[in-house]
């Protein structure tokens, strides 16, 4: 009897907590529909001696996780977010040791290197905003001459972490806020030129961060918005626009990210919103749709295989579309939040059937027992 296998490689928080369990639950429910069984682990689930793991496995008719012994699927959707140097280092020996297992996707770069290898596409670059690394002050006050506003951002940040946003208000003064590393809100405050070091001195950037020319994303009301498209591969294998939905941030945040108390909004109501005319928005949605699709293959050309990319796009005042971020393991909360159920299963579901094909196209990655 065949059976189909899909392990999905997650990584314990404290206390043995799994951060997206609920996700993973529905993964389990969606997969036993397809005929494809779904098994969680991390790398301390693994019995090494016999190449096997402890897995949890979502039991339907209890409701209730339950721990099973199996071998380790030879095809892995790679969930991992590493939260620390230990645990990213964990999850590099796991793959260095068995490095003969099938991904769906495969590990993209950091901040920096992912704006370098963008840059290099002639259709992507355009949409960049101005990026550099972080070096001194002297670099950062230059980009900031340069644009009214600019974002200090962590390399290898996610969900809002350490963003500081510095806006010139005249020649002498600035106004900085942002988010520390814990998510919580740094109220506005006004800063002369020579007050930034002594704020940000605690902030260990050089190395660890880039700046980042800032898009006008403010509204009226004065919070912050921006754009999460969810691209993923479909059960034939070719890329689909999955979404795409709003995020407008909380007061007196300059992120908009769900997990930081943003709110969501369908894409065309937030651009109607802003522009009035619908044959502006359709122009903004088609730009932004062709955007999503030309970063999602590039990155697939780039960096190997992959099966989703969430990108995170700024409009400006003009309308133009910017590329903020690129996601390799993105949520979908937002579709949810903002009433699109059927999007919403289908970003949950779309993973599945690919993996799916995956396993029936390829019998190197099938599981026989």
């Amino acid at each position: 009897m065949t059976s189909y296998r899909l392990g999905i490689l997650a990584m314990y928080l404290s206390e043995r907590k799994l951060e997206e369990l609920a996700y993973f639950r529905k993964l389990s429910i969606a997969g036993r529909k397809l005929g494809l069984q779904v098994l969680v682990f991390t790398p301390d689930d693994i019995d090494g001696s016999k190449r096997k793991i402890k897995a949890l496995v979502y039991d339907p008719p209890s409701g209730k996780w339950q721990r099973k012994m199996a071998l380790i699927p030879d095809l892995i959707y790679d969930r991992c977010r590493y939260h620390g140097v230990h645990n990213y280092h964990k999850i590099s020996r796991f793959r260095s040791q068995y490095n003969k297992l099938h991904y769906i996707s495969h590990p993209l770069a950091n901040k920096w290197n992912m704006h370098q290898a963008l840059s290099e596409n002639a259709d992507i670059a355009p949409h960049l905003p101005a990026t550099i690394r972080y070096n001194s002050q002297k670099d950062m006050i230059g980009l900031l001459k340069q644009h009214q506003r600019i974002f200090l951002k962590p390399r290898n940040g996610t969900g809002g972490r350490g963003i500081v946003r510095l806006q010139r208000i005249s020649n002498s003064l600035f106004l900085m806020q942002g988010r520390d590393e814990q998510r919580r809100i740094i109220p506005p405050q006004r800063i002369s030129e020579t007050q930034i070091s002594a704020k940000l001195s605690t902030w260990r950037l050089q190395g660890r961060y880039i700046i980042q020319q800032g898009i006008p994303l403010t509204l009226k009301d004065g919070r912050v918005h921006d754009f999460r498209m969810l691209i993923q591969k479909d059960g034939k294998g070719d890329w689909q626009v999955t979404g795409c939905a709003g995020r407008i941030g909380p007061r007196h945040s300059v992120t908009s990210n769900l997990h930081g108390g943003g709110t969501a909004i369908a894409m065309e109501k937030l651009l109607l919103q802003r522009f009035g005319s619908p044959d502006k928005v359709a122009s903004i949605k088609e730009e932004a749709y062709k955007l999503g699709m030309d970063v999602a293959q590039f990155l697939e050309q780039k960096f190997g295989k992959q099966c989703e990319i969430g990108i995170d796009l700024a409009i400006d005042p003009k309308g133009k579309v910017w590329l903020l971020e690129v996601n390799p393991k993105p949520s979908r909360e937002v579709f949810y939040r903002i009433g699109e159920r059927v999007t919403y299963r289908r970003a949950i579901t779309r993973p599945l059937e690919y993996a799916l094909w995956l396993l029936k196209k390829s019998p190197s990655v099938r599981d026989e027992e």
